[in-house]
Protein backbone atom coordinates (compact mmCIF):
# COMPACT_ATOMS: atom_id res chain seq x y z
CA UNK A 1 0.00 0.00 0.00
CA UNK A 2 1.48 3.29 -1.00
CA UNK A 3 1.89 6.41 0.86
CA UNK A 4 -0.91 8.75 -0.81
CA UNK A 5 -3.15 5.55 -0.27
CA UNK A 6 -2.30 5.22 3.41
CA UNK A 7 -2.80 9.21 3.50
CA UNK A 8 -6.28 9.06 2.21
CA UNK A 9 -7.79 6.65 4.07
CA UNK A 10 -5.99 8.35 7.03
CA UNK A 11 -7.77 11.58 6.47
CA UNK A 12 -11.53 9.65 5.71
CA UNK A 13 -11.14 7.99 9.07
CA UNK A 14 -10.46 11.18 10.31
CA UNK A 15 -12.97 12.87 9.00
CA UNK A 16 -15.95 10.33 10.03
CA UNK A 17 -14.44 10.42 13.89
CA UNK A 18 -15.10 14.33 13.44
CA UNK A 19 -18.05 13.95 12.21
CA UNK A 20 -19.23 11.56 15.08
CA UNK A 21 -17.38 14.68 17.60
CA UNK A 22 -19.95 17.05 16.06
CA UNK A 23 -22.81 14.87 15.88
CA UNK A 24 -22.18 14.17 19.88
CA UNK A 25 -21.58 17.82 20.35
CA UNK A 26 -25.19 18.42 18.96
CA UNK A 27 -26.83 15.95 21.07
CA UNK A 28 -25.21 17.57 24.01
CA UNK A 29 -26.11 21.01 22.79
CA UNK A 30 -29.78 19.70 22.81
CA UNK A 31 -29.60 18.38 26.36
CA UNK A 32 -28.71 21.37 27.66
CA UNK A 33 -31.57 23.20 25.66
CA UNK A 34 -34.08 20.86 26.71
CA UNK A 35 -32.75 20.73 30.40
CA UNK A 36 -33.03 24.18 30.82
CA UNK A 37 -36.85 24.93 29.04
CA UNK A 38 -38.01 21.76 31.45
CA UNK A 39 -36.77 23.81 34.33
CA UNK A 40 -38.92 26.99 33.26
CA UNK A 41 -41.93 25.22 32.36
CA UNK A 42 -41.83 22.41 35.21
CA UNK A 43 -42.02 19.71 32.13
CA UNK A 44 -41.07 16.36 33.38
CA UNK A 45 -41.45 14.61 30.21
CA UNK A 46 -39.05 16.65 28.59
CA UNK A 47 -36.98 16.39 31.46
CA UNK A 48 -36.87 12.68 31.23
CA UNK A 49 -35.82 13.15 27.26
CA UNK A 50 -32.96 14.82 28.69
CA UNK A 51 -32.01 11.59 30.93
CA UNK A 52 -33.06 9.18 28.40
CA UNK A 53 -31.06 10.59 25.67
CA UNK A 54 -27.59 11.13 27.85
CA UNK A 55 -27.27 6.83 27.15
CA UNK A 56 -26.29 8.06 23.51
CA UNK A 57 -24.27 10.64 24.14
CA UNK A 58 -22.17 8.03 26.29
CA UNK A 59 -22.28 5.53 23.15
CA UNK A 60 -20.85 8.45 21.36
CA UNK A 61 -18.38 8.41 23.45
CA UNK A 62 -17.40 4.99 23.45
CA UNK A 63 -17.38 4.71 19.68
CA UNK A 64 -15.34 7.67 18.97
CA UNK A 65 -13.14 6.23 21.79
CA UNK A 66 -12.86 3.25 19.93
CA UNK A 67 -12.49 4.19 16.01
CA UNK A 68 -9.33 6.69 17.49
CA UNK A 69 -7.53 3.83 18.92
CA UNK A 70 -8.26 1.59 15.55
CA UNK A 71 -6.84 4.47 13.84
CA UNK A 72 -3.87 4.80 15.43
CA UNK A 73 -3.10 1.22 15.46
CA UNK A 74 -3.91 0.31 11.81
CA UNK A 75 -2.63 4.40 9.99
CA UNK A 76 0.55 4.92 13.10
CA UNK A 77 -0.36 8.82 11.80
CA UNK A 78 2.71 11.19 12.33
CA UNK A 79 2.60 13.34 15.38
CA UNK A 80 0.59 15.94 14.03
CA UNK A 81 -2.13 13.95 12.97
CA UNK A 82 -1.56 12.19 16.40
CA UNK A 83 -1.90 15.31 17.93
CA UNK A 84 -5.89 15.79 15.95
CA UNK A 85 -6.71 12.28 17.46
CA UNK A 86 -5.48 13.57 20.95
CA UNK A 87 -7.58 16.14 20.74
CA UNK A 88 -10.59 14.52 19.61
CA UNK A 89 -10.63 11.97 22.62
CA UNK A 90 -10.15 15.14 24.90
CA UNK A 91 -13.00 17.13 23.52
CA UNK A 92 -15.13 13.16 23.38
CA UNK A 93 -14.50 13.33 27.17
CA UNK A 94 -15.67 16.92 27.68
CA UNK A 95 -18.70 16.71 25.73
CA UNK A 96 -19.60 13.46 27.69
CA UNK A 97 -18.99 15.30 31.00
CA UNK A 98 -21.13 18.36 30.25
CA UNK A 99 -23.85 15.93 28.95
CA UNK A 100 -23.89 14.39 32.47
CA UNK A 101 -24.38 17.93 34.15
CA UNK A 102 -27.35 18.79 31.52
CA UNK A 103 -28.74 15.32 33.20
CA UNK A 104 -28.22 16.05 36.68
CA UNK A 105 -30.18 19.68 36.06
CA UNK A 106 -32.99 17.93 34.31
CA UNK A 107 -33.09 15.18 37.06
CA UNK A 108 -34.15 18.12 39.43
CA UNK A 109 -36.92 19.34 37.48
CA UNK A 110 -39.52 17.57 39.43
CA UNK A 111 -38.08 18.54 42.73
CA UNK A 112 -38.49 21.79 41.99
CA UNK A 113 -41.93 22.04 40.20
CA UNK A 114 -43.06 20.55 43.81
CA UNK A 115 -41.35 23.72 46.24
CA UNK A 116 -41.77 27.37 46.64
CA UNK A 117 -40.89 28.90 43.48
CA UNK A 118 -38.24 31.38 43.71
CA UNK A 119 -39.06 35.10 41.09
CA UNK A 120 -36.65 35.61 38.03
CA UNK A 121 -34.35 32.47 39.15
CA UNK A 122 -35.34 30.18 36.03
CA UNK A 123 -35.21 33.02 33.97
CA UNK A 124 -31.58 33.83 34.97
CA UNK A 125 -30.58 30.33 35.32
CA UNK A 126 -31.53 30.11 30.53
CA UNK A 127 -29.52 33.12 30.58
CA UNK A 128 -26.53 31.35 31.86
CA UNK A 129 -27.69 28.10 29.98
CA UNK A 130 -27.93 29.75 27.03
CA UNK A 131 -24.78 31.47 27.18
CA UNK A 132 -22.70 28.05 27.66
CA UNK A 133 -24.81 26.54 24.88
CA UNK A 134 -23.66 28.98 22.63
CA UNK A 135 -20.37 28.88 23.73
CA UNK A 136 -19.71 25.44 23.13
CA UNK A 137 -20.60 25.35 19.78
CA UNK A 138 -18.20 28.45 18.59
CA UNK A 139 -16.03 25.95 20.35
CA UNK A 140 -16.82 23.11 17.99
CA UNK A 141 -16.75 25.73 15.35
CA UNK A 142 -13.51 26.65 16.21
CA UNK A 143 -12.01 22.89 16.45
CA UNK A 144 -13.48 22.17 12.53
CA UNK A 145 -12.12 25.53 11.03
CA UNK A 146 -8.82 24.93 13.27
CA UNK A 147 -9.94 29.09 14.50
CA UNK A 148 -7.54 29.64 17.58
CA UNK A 149 -9.23 33.28 17.55
CA UNK A 150 -12.74 31.82 17.96
CA UNK A 151 -11.60 29.38 20.63
CA UNK A 152 -9.77 32.32 22.37
CA UNK A 153 -12.90 34.15 22.40
CA UNK A 154 -14.74 31.54 24.29
CA UNK A 155 -12.32 31.40 27.01
CA UNK A 156 -12.84 34.86 27.61
CA UNK A 157 -16.35 34.51 27.81
CA UNK A 158 -16.34 31.95 30.66
CA UNK A 159 -15.82 34.78 32.97
CA UNK A 160 -19.30 35.91 32.06
CA UNK A 161 -20.48 33.26 32.74
CA UNK A 162 -18.85 32.79 35.90
CA UNK A 163 -19.70 36.19 36.97
CA UNK A 164 -23.45 35.27 36.37
CA UNK A 165 -22.83 32.36 38.91
CA UNK A 166 -21.59 34.29 41.41
CA UNK A 167 -24.16 36.75 41.11
CA UNK A 168 -27.07 34.43 41.67
CA UNK A 169 -25.40 32.55 44.45
CA UNK A 170 -25.56 36.14 46.44
CA UNK A 171 -29.09 36.31 45.06
CA UNK A 172 -30.21 32.90 46.48
CA UNK A 173 -28.39 33.86 49.76
CA UNK A 174 -30.44 36.73 50.42
CA UNK A 175 -33.91 34.74 49.30
CA UNK A 176 -32.62 32.29 51.62
CA UNK A 177 -32.18 34.90 54.84
CA UNK A 178 -34.86 36.43 54.30
CA UNK A 179 -37.22 33.30 54.53
CA UNK A 180 -36.11 30.04 55.69
CA UNK A 181 -38.49 28.44 53.52
CA UNK A 182 -36.94 29.54 50.65
CA UNK A 183 -33.60 27.72 51.92
CA UNK A 184 -34.67 23.70 50.15
CA UNK A 185 -35.84 25.73 46.54
CA UNK A 186 -32.52 28.00 46.50
CA UNK A 187 -30.02 24.84 47.20
CA UNK A 188 -31.60 23.20 44.59
CA UNK A 189 -31.56 26.31 41.85
CA UNK A 190 -27.92 26.48 43.32
CA UNK A 191 -26.67 23.21 42.44
CA UNK A 192 -28.23 23.55 39.02
CA UNK A 193 -26.09 26.96 38.65
CA UNK A 194 -23.00 25.01 39.70
CA UNK A 195 -23.66 22.53 36.67
CA UNK A 196 -24.00 25.13 34.10
CA UNK A 197 -20.92 26.59 36.00
CA UNK A 198 -18.83 23.82 35.25
CA UNK A 199 -20.39 22.94 32.20
CA UNK A 200 -18.74 26.13 31.05
CA UNK A 201 -15.72 25.25 32.23
CA UNK A 202 -15.75 21.87 30.46
CA UNK A 203 -16.67 24.53 27.44
CA UNK A 204 -13.30 26.13 28.10
CA UNK A 205 -11.34 23.06 28.49
CA UNK A 206 -12.84 22.04 24.33
CA UNK A 207 -11.44 26.03 23.57
CA UNK A 208 -7.71 25.05 25.16
CA UNK A 209 -7.55 22.14 23.55
CA UNK A 210 -8.45 23.73 19.48
CA UNK A 211 -5.89 26.19 20.44
CA UNK A 212 -3.39 23.68 21.36
CA UNK A 213 -4.38 21.71 17.98
CA UNK A 214 -4.09 24.80 15.52
CA UNK A 215 -0.87 26.43 17.57
CA UNK A 216 1.46 23.67 19.72
CA UNK A 217 0.90 25.31 23.12
CA UNK A 218 -2.02 25.28 25.87
CA UNK A 219 -2.97 28.92 26.36
CA UNK A 220 -1.80 30.46 29.26
CA UNK A 221 -3.72 29.75 32.43
CA UNK A 222 -4.99 33.30 32.96
CA UNK A 223 -8.79 33.35 33.74
CA UNK A 224 -9.35 34.27 36.91
CA UNK A 225 -11.60 31.66 39.03
CA UNK A 226 -14.07 33.09 41.65
CA UNK A 227 -16.36 30.45 43.72
CA UNK A 228 -17.70 32.33 46.55
CA UNK A 229 -19.32 29.42 47.65
CA UNK A 230 -16.98 28.23 49.73
CA UNK A 231 -16.82 31.66 51.41
CA UNK A 232 -20.62 32.69 51.99
CA UNK A 233 -22.36 28.86 53.07
CA UNK A 234 -21.86 29.20 56.24
CA UNK A 235 -24.15 32.15 56.68
CA UNK A 236 -27.09 30.17 55.19
CA UNK A 237 -29.66 29.96 58.30
CA UNK A 238 -30.52 27.18 59.57
CA UNK A 239 -33.56 25.77 58.83
CA UNK A 240 -35.86 24.51 61.59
Amino acid sequence: MNDEHISSAFDRDLEAIQAEILKMGGLVEEAIMKATVSLETHDSELADEVCNADASIDLLEEQINQEAARVIALRQPAAVDLRVILTVLKIAANLERIGDYAKNMAKRTRVLSQLTQINGATASLRRMAREVERMLRDALNAFIMRDSIMANGVLVRDQDVDQMYNALFREFLTFMMEDPRNITPCIQLHFIAKNIERMGDLVTNIAEQVVYLVTGTLPDDARPKMDLTSMELEVIPQSK
